[in-house]
């Protein structure tokens, strides 16, 4: 089975510890002039000039896959293990060498290599199909004496790198690790992770981390900011071309992914999102830290073909849980942080309630597959250990060719509404009534809807519960509105049986029409 995924690909520690970290790195803000087109930034030294074109880097992608993995070269292992989270964080890029520095929020600045980057990236900027390569060298990083940064040589690479916001001051989107991105909009805060594509999570067998092994970055036209990437690994190549446009809303990347494989894959997971649970206020557990709880992400929400609206809860399970939800034609899936109420938290250091979601819109058909869910067992907040994704029917082998595109919008919530009443809280508890007797084995279900769907009805109104279980019969099922509050309560009794997974699925309709999203939901 694999092992947690480290989060964000940063450091093997909390992702916004690390964020803290490099938004501390303070410098003299500079504002960028209307309508200037960005030039062949000054800052830095560059290569020579050499042709570039999103079409070029198609085809050199899809050439490669043609030819043996071979793996790239890397400075030793043991002085890149040495770059931890405390080196890693006080190896300070130079502010005065932020390329394109003073062009509003397209100012690049670079990592140096660490312990979960341990293999370093081309990095080259565009301008009118051309490319220049950046350098790297230990010149460009303010190091402290006797940092493991200045140990690996002036040849050691970079790890990935970051685009400023205009402030000059923090970051807006990051690029570091196997082929792990990420965005703080709009809270100005890092969560959950984005990668670009996923072999193998969950098994058969060991998981392979394709990684970004080349960028090309190209400031405009106007505000746009677009990213080019070689994607490689002993099973695929690719290329990928991630067109930024940052708005009032959140962030959104238009992706236009080819992926070739040199070998089969039991399970490509396309537009894979990587984030962290351990518990919520439904399932504390006597393990749980002071705060009430620590997730990224509290929910996968499905949009189905058929139009249906979906809500799943997350779970920390008791062992490696992969689900699959069949569908054809997906209108879209995504990592979400509903509960964005900080006394539900009382963090406010890893500011729990402003991490963005991230929802997943398919451009194009993309045919019959199915959105899959991993969820690994976790003790605590520091490694992610979630991730969704989307698997095509069909098989792929040495030769064939995988063309998608989608677009990614990290915001506060999905970007076009259920027009139903979403799942606002899930909630468990002992079975029976409150004064008891309690069943043994019986628990009790509580699921919160509000919204579009439910708005002026009462309890006249003929709202009834719609609950089904992969065993057993639901007890008690009851739909009403909560006392002195905009929502409805969803309230039930089943029997779990140790060991054994029970599927829960619940709605609430009128008639027959459904009120609500479908609420999905795993318990043990």
């Amino acid at each position: 089975m694999p092992s947690p995924t480290p989060n964000a690909g940063i450091a093997p520690s909390r992702r916004d510890a690390m964020a803290r970290a490099l938004a501390a790195w303070v410098v003299l803000a500079a504002g960028r002039a209307a309508g200037a087109e960005p030039a062949w930034p000054s800052e830095v030294p560059l290569g020579p000039v050499r042709p570039f074109s999103w079409e070029r880097l198609q085809r050199e992608a899809a050439a490669a896959a043609g030819r043996p993995y071979v793996a790239p070269p890397a400075p030793p292992g043991d002085k890149v293990a040495a770059i931890d989270f405390d080196a890693f964080g006080r190896a300070r890029y130079r502010a005065e060498r932020t390329l394109w520095r003073g062009q509003g929020d397209h100012g690049v600045r670079f990592f140096p290599l660490a312990t979960t980057a341990p293999t370093p990236v081309e990095i080259a900027v565009v301008q009118g199909g051309q490319a220049r390569a950046v350098p790297y060298s230990p010149q460009l990083f303010d190091l402290p004496t006797g940092s493991p940064v200045a140990g690996l040589g002036p040849q050691a690479g970079f790890g990935g790198f970051r685009i400023m916001n205009a402030d000059d001051r923090t970051d807006w989107a990051a690029f570091i690790g196997a082929a792990y991105f990420r965005a703080a909009d709009p809270f100005n805060q890092y969560g959950l992770s984005a990668r670009g594509l996923a072999l193998n999570a969950g098994g058969p067998g060991a998981e392979e981390f394709p990684r970004f092994s080349a960028f090309w970055l190209e400031p405009g036209p106007g505000a746009a900011f677009t990213v080019y990437a070689r994607l490689n690994s002993p099973s695929v190549a690719g290329a990928y071309r991630i067109v930024h446009r940052r708005g009032p809303g959140g962030l959104v990347q238009d992706i236009d992914a080819q992926v070739s494989f040199r070998q089969a894959v039991a399970r490509p997971g396309v537009a894979p999102l990587t984030t962290m649970y351990w518990y919520g206020l439904g399932d504390r557990g006597a393990e749980s830290d002071w705060r009430p709880q620590i997730h990224d992400s509290d929910g996968l929400a499905m949009w189905t073909g058929a139009g249906e609206r979906i809500w799943r809860p997350l779970i920390d399970p008791p062992r490696v849980m992969l689900n699959a939800f069949r569908d054809r034609a997906p209108k879209g899936f995504g990592l979400m942080q509903r509960d964005r109420t900080f006394a539900d938290y009382q963090d406010d250091g890893a500011f729990y309630d402003r991490r963005p979601s991230c929802w997943v819109e398919p451009v194009g058909d993309w045919g019959e597959g199915s959105v899959q869910l991993l969820e690994i067992p976790t003790g605590g907040e520091t490694f992610d250990n979630v991730v969704a994704f989307w698997t095509p029917a069909a098989p792929v082998g040495p030769g064939d060719r995988l063309d998608l595109a989608w677009r990614l919008h990290w915001g506060a919530e999905e970007p076009i509404a259920p027009g139903v009443a979403r799942v606002t809280a899930t909630r468990t508890g002992r079975g029976g009534p409150p004064a008891g007797p309690f069943p043994p084995g019986r628990r009790k279900f509580v699921v919160d809807f509000a919204g579009e769907g439910l708005a002026g009805l009462d309890r006249s109104s003929g709202v009834g519960p719609v609950v089904s279980l992969s065993y057993g019969q639901p007890f008690g099922a009851v739909a009403y509105p909560v006392v002195g509050r905009p929502a409805w309560r969803l309230a039930f009794d089943a029997e779990v049986k140790p060991g054994a997974a029970l599927d829960l699925r619940a709605f609430l309709r009128r008639g027959g029409q459904a009120l609500t999203e479908t609420w999905l939901y795993q318990a043990f």
